[in-house]
C-alpha cells in the first residue's frame, strides 16, 4: 500500500492551525477563529508562498499585519529565510522580505552550551 507523504512543515502548520481552532473555542479573545473568514486555507497559502520563493515552508501563521489579516509564512531557500505574506481572500503573495532574525522566536539569541 502506498501512502502519500505530506511535507513535515505543512503537516505541522496544519496541526498548529487545527489545534489553535480547538483552543479558540474556549476563548473569545483567541485570534485563531478569524481564519474561518479566509477564502483560502492554510495549505493553499503555504503552497503560494513556497512557489513564490522556490523554497520550503518552515512556519506559518494567520495574523493581523498593519490592520489586515494575512497568512504569514516563513520559507527557507538555501541559507535564506523569507517572510511571505499571502492575501487570505485571493491567495496572492502581497509581500516577501528577507528575514535576517526571527523576532518571534526566543531561541534566536546566541547561546553558549
Amino acid at each position: 500500500m502506498k501512502r502519500k507523504l505530506v511535507p513535515a512543515a505543512v503537516a505541522a502548520a496544519i496541526a498548529v492551525a487545527i489545534g489553535g481552532a480547538y483552543a479558540a473555542q474556549s476563548s473569545k479573545e483567541n485570534d485563531a477563529l478569524a481564519v474561518s473568514t479566509a477564502k483560502i486555507d492554510l495549505s493553499q497559502a503555504i503552497a503560494a508562498a513556497e512557489q513564490h520563493v522556490g523554497g520550503k515552508a518552515a512556519k506559518a501563521e494567520y495574523e493581523r499585519d498593519k490592520g489586515q489579516w494575512v497568512f504569514d509564512i516563513e520559507v527557507v531557500k538555501g541559507q535564506t529565510v523569507m517572510d511571505v505574506k499571502v492575501d487570505p481572500a485571493s491567495g496572492k503573495v502581497i509581500a516577501a522580505t528577507e528575514d535576517k532574525i526571527d523576532h518571534d522566536d526566543d531561541n534566536d539569541n546566541d547561546r553558549k552550551s
